[in-house]
């Protein structure tokens, strides 16, 4: 499977960094195609006003900085997406939250490239690495549920969350909880974890794993 890892981090030595290259280890060892990327080399510019902004001639994206070549060579093709990032103010990095944001411009009805973007932007499985200073378990809700949020709406599956506690560069490693390790296994594992979302009406078993012959 072809996975694209995203850190989401200015610091290219951070702890999201190492979390992200953990992930990208796993991936590699269960024999995945990985690609880990910096989203400092490619995203510059926030969402502008696309009223104004869209080129007249053919409705694409204005914004001068290598976006579209993030989401058309890297993202789109992808069967699975890690994202790395530190946790900034309770929420994402603000380039972070630009990827989605500008999604915008490639998923309206006036946007060129929409029937793409939109059919290849779904079924897709997503982790999140978070390397976050404090332990208390409240400081890492609110981005979890906007990822939650943000797969649901792009219809992917959001299949593992690892968090670890650092604050110094490097110091994620002394963490007990071995985030390391986590995000190992979940670069590993992105494409073999069970995901399950019932409803009421839901067919199921009343058995959660297969039973050993």
């Amino acid at each position: 499977m072809k996975m694209l890892v995203i850190s989401a981090s200015p610091r290219d030595d951070g702890n999201s960094h190492t979390l992200a290259r953990s992930a990208t280890d796993g991936a590699r060892w269960a024999g995945h195609d990985v690609e880990h990327v910096f989203l400092d080399d490619y995203v510059d510019r926030m969402l502008g006003n696309c009223r104004r902004c869209r080129r007249v001639e053919d409705g694409s994206c204005s914004l001068d900085d290598r976006y579209e070549e993030l989401l058309i060579d890297h993202i789109l093709p992808a069967d699975g997406l890690i994202f790395a990032m530190p946790l900034y103010f309770y929420g994402m990095p603000a380039r972070l939250k630009t990827v989605f944001d500008r999604l915008f411009c490639y998923t309206a009805n006036s946007a060129p490239m929409q029937d793409k973007v939109v059919s290849e932007i779904m079924d897709k499985r997503v982790g999140v690495l978070i390397s976050c200073e404090e332990s208390y378990v409240g400081a890492t809700q609110g981005v979890i549920a906007q990822f939650q949020e943000l797969t649901r709406y792009l219809r992917q599956d959001l299949v593992g969350v690892v968090v670890g506690n650092a604050n110094s560069r490097g110091e994620i490693v002394r963490d007990p909880s071995d985030p390391l390790s986590c995000a190992r296994d979940l670069g590993g594992r992105l494409f073999d974890i069970r995901v399950t979302d019932y409803r009421l009406d839901t067919q199921r078993s009343n058995r959660v794993w297969e039973q050993p012959a």
